[in-house]
């Protein structure tokens, strides 16, 4: 898997270095013949480059990869004129009303996404966009907890391993940067389910949040990638993370992450899917509708997958899909998906009073 990385990336340099040579090139007018650029804003290591060159030799095009850290980090992008900037972007399905809302997103035209046809029936109706009318899932996967098998060799399958502190009194825990992950898995543990939308719930969730935060072996709050290492060496026995970075950073440490399991609490979790948008002044708007279209063929969604290593929302995909991908955690049980909930997206006044609350547990 490593070799397989490193030889990624080596061609992604040389194809860097290429480009960085055609300058002359650039500066000529602009023929029939040119390559035109998409420029798509979305997390690190996100993309495959096999199929980025893919698309490039198929369109000739040029491919510019554009990196957020945060979902707060991209909206403010997107606000402050990125929407005329970048031809696609990759945000968090929770984020996806806001977009539609805010204006800074445009409808898709489904004329020009033969390949729709791919998407698994669960995917193909989203209540975060009724007709997947300006998205198109990209990838899913789930958000669980990861722990020390050595420290909890009988852990329960609930959120009760990061919240109670009778069963962890003094192992080293964290708990998620994301707001929404963390409010709703405190709301899931006290019953209210993992989907609260209810402001006295969210105070009772935040409540929880701030009692956990302040034992002593609370360590901070850390994103679900970095996590991972944190477990490993042993600077945290527990944590919040997503499916596919922990199937991704095994597969690569095998040896270190002998004794670490994914769990998925049975109050609750989130189904996360992050989709494909294209910005509402988009520059390439009919290069982001190709881009999604081939992203969706089966051969180069099974590409996107296997080398990210998160689920893949394309039913013809799957009998391409590396044999991790399609049994858990990569892809949860038939008893597991019944945990799993889609993050309601937040907008308006319940979105401003959402961010207060989160702000005071944060904060204090």
């Amino acid at each position: 898997m490593m070799m397989h990385r490193i030889r990624h990336t080596i061609n992604g340099i040389c194809r860097r270095a290429r480009w960085l040579g055609c300058a002359a090139l650039l500066a000529l007018p602009m023929t029939a013949s040119a390559r035109e650029t998409l420029y798509i804003f979305t997390w690190t290591d996100y993309t495959s480059p096999e199929v980025i060159d893919a698309f490039e030799k198929q369109y000739n095009a040029r491919v510019v990869l554009n990196y957020f850290g945060t979902m707060g980090d991209m909206y403010a992008r997107l606000q402050a004129g990125g929407d005329a900037q970048f031809d696609l972007v990759i945000p968090s399905s929770y984020y996806v009303p806001r977009l539609i809302h805010s204006g800074l997103v445009q409808p898709l035209d489904h004329s020009k996404l033969p390949n729709e046809r791919n998407l698994l029936p669960v995917f193909a109706e989203a209540d975060y966009d009724p007709g997947l009318k300006y998205s198109m899932p990209y990838q899913w996967g789930s958000t669980g907890l990861v722990y020390d098998t050595r420290v909890f060799p009988n852990a329960p399958k609930s959120w009760a391993l990061l919240f109670d502190p009778k069963l962890n009194p003094d192992a080293p825990f964290s708990m998620q940067t994301d707001g929404n992950v963390m409010i709703a898995a405190a709301c899931a543990y006290l019953g209210y389910g993992y989907t609260c939308q209810d402001q006295k719930q969210w105070i009772d969730a935040a409540h929880l949040l701030l009692k956990t935060r302040q034992r002593s072996n609370f360590t901070g709050f850390v994103d679900g990638a970095p996590v991972l290492s944190q477990v490993v060496r042993g600077v945290n026995r527990v944590g919040v993370t997503f499916s596919g970075d922990f199937v991704n950073q095994r597969n690569e440490d095998p040896e270190g992450f002998e004794h670490l399991a994914y769990m998925l609490p049975k109050e609750g979790s989130e189904r996360w899917v992050d989709v494909m948008m294209i910005p509402k002044r988009a520059p390439h708007p009919e290069l982001a509708h190709a881009f999604i279209n081939f992203v969706m063929d089966a051969k180069q969604g099974a590409a996107l997958s296997n080398y990210i290593y998160n689920a893949s929302p394309n039913q013809a995909s799957q009998p391409y899909l590396d044999d991790v991908l399609r049994e858990a955690p990569a892809w949860p049980t038939d008893e597991e998906q019944q945990r799993l909930h889609m993050l309601p997206g937040l907008d308006g006044v319940p979105l401003q009073t959402f961010q207060k609350i989160w702000s005071e547990v944060r904060s204090r």
